[in-house]
């Protein structure tokens, strides 16, 4: 009975987790890459004596996923954002008014200014490695290999807020990736502008305007391609019920444990007795 009565407190003490799901496509590489067609003429600018590297790139898919999980992404995105406050001092949220309750024990939002007790070398505002395993342990990102889509999750108290968060991070792992490549491709073509004035060969003028003609049409794609590395299949939306705590579950486990306990109490007591 113990038992029962604490995990019906329990349970009901726990505030409630939504969860806002988004399913994602990887985008086509339409431009191809340096890399495929560098080793496709890598042999013509070999007998020249020029190097363009091996071919076959690196899965573009497989790197966002990557850097969504890095370190560095998730603190840019946390301070780009201004999540800290929300994510490190939040304590349920408030479906009648709409609003996030944060704990005052932690955090004053009269003063804007952190309050919560920690021992040395930690601070009262919490350190972006601190913020960055929080919000690591809000996202779940998982792919099918069967499909290649890509699934991921964002757990929160707000229901509302789960859901601008995961579309924030779907925008801006594209934005970083069309960033990146644009980069590279305007690097590759002043690159192989430069090289063509050494090139006395007719061939391998040809290769090389190929090459330029391919990160061109690389950094044509960096512009206009709205949703480039994923495309959204089925958007994040606002969760209508929430996901955790599953709050009969955790009754029925407390109270079948009490109840195990209560057996094995029985039985020490019984056979100590017994051997008295």
């Amino acid at each position: 009975m113990i038992f029962a009565v604490a995990s019906v407190f329990f349970a009901l003490s726990k505030p409630d987790i939504y969860k806002a799901s988004a399913i994602l496509a990887p985008a086509s590489d339409e431009g191809g890459g340096m890399g495929a067609m560098a080793g496709q003429l890598g042999g013509l600018a070999s007998m020249a004596g020029i190097s363009l590297g091996g071919g076959g790139g690196v899965d573009k898919t497989a790197l966002a996923l990557e850097i969504l999980k890095s370190r560095s992404f998730v603190e840019k995105f946390i301070t780009k954002h201004e999540l800290l406050v929300p994510l490190m001092a939040s304590k349920k949220w408030d479906r009648v008014s709409g609003t996030l309750i944060l704990n005052e024990e932690m955090y004053d939002t009269v003063n804007n200014k952190w309050l919560r007790e920690v021992k040395a070398p930690k601070t009262a505002e919490p350190s972006s490695w601190e913020a960055y395993q929080a919000f690591s342990n809000l996202v779940t990102v998982s792919q099918d290999k069967t499909t290649s889509m890509v699934n991921i999750d964002i757990e929160f108290y707000s229901p509302v807020i789960a859901k601008q968060w995961l579309t924030w991070l779907v925008q801006d792992i594209n934005e970083f990736m069309r960033a990146q490549d644009k980069i590279e491709a305007k690097a590759s073509i002043n690159f192989l502008t430069n090289q063509l004035v050494n090139i006395k060969v007719s061939t391998m003028e040809t290769v090389f305007y190929q090459l330029i003609e391919e990160q061109t049409k690389n950094m044509m794609l960096t512009m206009v391609k709205k949703e480039y590395v994923f495309k959204t299949i089925d958007p994040a939306q606002v969760p209508d019920t929430k996901d955790k705590p599953k709050r009969a579950l955790i009754v029925v486990l407390g109270t079948m444990l009490g109840g195990m306990l209560s057996v094995l109490i029985v039985l020490i007591r019984y056979f100590t007795k017994k051997e008295k």
